[in-house]
């Protein structure tokens, strides 16, 4: 006897998450523009605190913690916002920063971009590696960026350990040695690249020509 139960409707489609609203996402980059402009002038980015940031962006704690969870979330928010042109780049952009570079070329050019960004956000980048439960390395931005160089340093041929090269060649770009360089030693920031070009450069070797 034919199965007369009549077959079950397909599941109505998912609706679309709602847009946030206007004044939402005013507040939102009131927030952010107000916690940038903070971090910059400060002399210890640990004194910052959510009241601060909501007081100078004109909003109430409330709206903070509903955007963004808690400081360590509008710190990371922030970061990934200001860092945001150098990661696409990193990711799928040309050369010298893209994945297509020769990995000679890309690996000095990737640390002198995080170099660079690190000296024109030295608070912004220690108030980071601070929400890694006092490791940088425990930041949910470290991991990504490990990868990347390895990834690159894995193309070079007879290289030893990529793994740990990397976080070797990362940690020359801490943002507390940074901070201690630039702030405390005064060293000036073209010295800052170029010492780091040629310490990466005795890193990697010379580069195989390929006839």
């Amino acid at each position: 006897m034919p199965d007369l139960t009549p077959p079950t409707p397909p599941a109505p489609p998912t609706p679309p998450a709602p847009k946030p609203r206007a004044d939402a996402a005013r507040n939102r980059e009131a927030v952010l523009a107000a916690a940038d402009r903070l971090f910059a002038e400060c002399e210890s980015p640990g004194a910052i605190t959510m009241a601060d940031i909501a007081a100078a962006a004109g909003v109430g704690k409330a709206t903070l913690f509903r955007g963004f969870g808690d400081r360590t979330g509008l710190i990371r928010a922030l970061h990934e916002t200001r860092l945001a042109p150098i990661r696409q780049a990193a990711e799928e952009g040309p050369p010298p920063l893209g994945p297509t570079t020769p990995p000679h070329e890309r690996v000095p050019a990737l640390l002198d971009a995080l170099l660079c960004f690190k000296l024109d956000n030295r608070h912004l980048s220690l108030a980071l590696e601070g929400t890694g439960n006092g490791s940088p390395y425990a930041a949910g931005h470290y991991a990504h960026w490990h990868t990347t160089l390895r990834t690159a340093l894995a193309r070079i041929p007879n290289l030893p350990t990529p793994d740990f090269t990397a976080h070797a060649l990362l940690a020359a770009t801490r943002a507390d040695l940074v901070e201690h360089l630039a702030g405390t030693e005064g060293v000036p920031r073209d010295q800052l690249r170029s010492q780091l070009a040629e310490f990466t450069a005795r890193v990697l070797g010379p580069a195989v020509r390929r006839d």
